[in-house]
């Protein structure tokens, strides 16, 4: 028996939500490309400025990945400069990782390309409409305990509209 017409399709936030997220991710994509960054990169980044030290357990655990998949972000970040990785002093067996300065300094610029690739995708919206969207996506992905949207979404917003070359001394944009 064929399913019930649906009322109202052209009311149905999916597939415009789906086509909002490809464009942020390619947009994205295309301004952390030029800083050496990648989307898993920032997440982990943003993660550990929040946390501040962290073990390569937890920060495993936080960012939903196998332990081995978090050693080879952790290279990466690690041969960039951007965070370090040391013994923890109250057991020898962990390893605490820490957002380097550089790599604090990566996180911003990264963060203010992105709100210049956010006005891209999200430019047809004045301000208040996207503190509306801002306020709507977060509530709704409060829903999906453990995913790194929330990461993502807490670390994203921080520039304004400043390009990454704009960046001052103090790390603003």
């Amino acid at each position: 028996m064929p399913a019930a017409p649906v009322d109202q399709p052209e009311h149905r936030s999916g597939p415009l939500l789906d086509h909002l997220a490809r464009r942020m991710r390619i947009r994205s994509e295309s301004v952390l490309t030029p800083l050496g960054l990648r989307p898993r990169h920032l997440v982990a980044l943003t993660v550990l400025r929040d946390a501040g030290g962290i073990s390569q357990r937890d920060l495993a655990g936080t960012l939903q990945l196998d332990g081995t998949n978090v050693v080879g972000l952790l290279n990466d970040l690690e041969a960039a400069g951007l965070v370090e990785r040391r013994r923890s002093a109250e057991d020898r067996r962990r390893h605490v990782v820490e957002l380097t300065e550089h790599g604090a300094t990566r996180l911003n610029e990264a963060e203010c390309a992105l709100a210049v690739a956010e006005d891209d995708v999200l430019g047809a919206l004045e301000a208040g409409e996207r503190e509306t969207l801002y306020t709507l996506l977060r509530r709704a992905s409060a829903g999906a305990a453990g995913s790194c949207a929330q990461a993502v979404a807490d670390g994203a917003d921080a520039c304004g509209e400043a390009a990454t070359d704009e960046v001052d001394s103090a790390g603003n944009c």
